[in-house]
């Protein structure tokens, strides 16, 4: 036996687990961690809860729009947008996703529009006489 061999078997051993105990105890513990990874992936747009979830459940296009949305949020359009594409094909009637898709697509043009350089600041010129104006003696 290798010596990475009997360390993970040393490492079962000492912590209990069994090499052929499952980690998971059933479909119920499998529904927890799709949906729990769905919320993490929805409200704090963690992509690998997005991506965890959509191993579980690669069809579900709220989960595509959820992966697309987090995608935006971590200035990544261009993935976003083959999220939200993907999502549209699986479900054609799903309402916003045309408007996610222009969103991202005008990220990408804004990203890649050239800057402009700010105009310098020019002075109006000033004019000097030794004339004093006519309201004023001298």
């Amino acid at each position: 036996m290798s010596a990475a061999g009997s360390l993970l078997a040393l490492l079962l051993l000492t912590t209990g687990v069994s090499a052929q105990q499952p980690a998971s105890s059933g479909p119920k513990s499998a529904d927890a961690t799709i949906k729990r990874d769905f919320e993490r992936c929805r409200t704090y747009a963690n992509l690998d809860a997005c991506d965890d979830a959509i191993r579980w459940n690669p069809t579900d296009p709220a989960l595509l729009v959820a992966q697309g949305d987090a995608l935006v949020r971590a200035r990544r359009p261009a993935d976003a947008i083959r999220a939200y594409r993907r999502a549209a094909a699986l479900s054609p009637s799903m309402g916003g996703i045309d408007a996610r898709i222009s969103a991202a697509e005008a990220r990408i043009a804004a990203a890649h529009a050239p800057r402009a350089r700010p105009a310098p600041v020019v002075a109006a010129p000033k004019s000097f006489s030794n004339a004093a104006p006519e309201s004023q003696s001298h």
